[in-house]
């Protein structure tokens, strides 16, 4: 009688947890919040095989590529689930900036604040300079026990050392069209669509428009351009984005994630 009713309180239990909203780290976002989905992905994607010469003398200084199954992070992954973040770092002030392609604006509050109040859906009215949401400019010192315990993508550029910058943001939020050095970038909580063209194509974008209004408003005339490279990384999945490429990008959910970044 015992083990029926165990068996009945966990498929209670199973049922009650399929129902939840989707949970990722404790990231919470709900369906209705999504206000964007995953795309098509024509960026090539590579397995963890791919060796350091081959990355070399494939991608490294001519075409973006996604790499899944070569990411060995799961202690920084526990390490960001949002219970854990909080206990550690509540009390932190953070700094964060502006969506605005050209600003340097910026914004600081308490770690726990940006957590509680500050992580919610985009507004698809809101523009970049309204928009504020937390990646890099923070104290490396304060953030060091955490990103110590991250293990960067296993491949590199020749005379470049890496660089880190954390991030974590809402569903809907996102980087508009810029450019900078090569570099890498990982997912570790929620999905992120990544939008990119070569150097030599700018694309059509205003530097105040967030992306999710460029998806919105711009993208369905650009969908189809061979120029525009994208892709939605799942958690674990890393990007490649080359040296002055331009680059997008757009959370699907609550996202926690991280870049390396390569300077010579």
């Amino acid at each position: 009688m015992r083990i029926i009713q165990c068996f009945v309180l966990i498929n209670m239990c199973s049922l009650w947890w399929a129902q939840q909203p989707h949970n990722d780290g404790e990231w919470v976002t709900k369906d209705r919040d999504r206000v964007a989905k995953p795309g098509p992905c024509n960026i090539v994607v590579q397995d963890g095989s791919l060796t350091q010469d081959e990355f070399l003398e494939r991608y490294a200084y001519s075409k973006p590529v996604v790499i899944k199954g070569a990411s060995h992070n799961q202690l920084f992954k526990s390490r960001t689930r949002r219970s854990v973040l909080l206990n550690n770092y509540g009390h932190m002030t953070v700094r964060l900036s502006s969506a605005n392609s050209y600003s340097y604006a910026k914004k600081d509050m308490s770690f726990k604040d940006y957590c509680n109040h500050h992580i919610h859906p985009q507004q698809l009215s809101a523009l970049g300079n309204e928009t504020f949401y937390l990646f890099g400019d923070n104290s490396h010192e304060e953030w060091q026990n955490l990103l110590e315990l991250y293990e960067p993508p296993p491949y590199s550029l020749p005379h470049h050392l890496p660089a880190y910058s954390f991030g974590l943001a809402g569903p809907g939020t996102g980087v508009p069209f810029h450019f900078h050095g090569p570099g890498f970038a990982e997912t570790i909580w929620g999905r992120k669509r990544w939008f990119m063209y070569p150097p030599d194509v700018e694309p059509k974008f205003h530097p105040n428009c967030t992306t999710l209004q460029w998806l919105m408003e711009v993208y369905p005339d650009v969908k189809d351009n061979p120029n525009l490279y994208e892709c939605t990384l799942q958690p674990g999945e890393i990007v490649y984005f080359p040296d002055k490429w331009w680059h997008a990008t757009l959370n699907i959910d609550s996202s926690v994630f991280i870049s390396t970044f390569l300077s010579p």
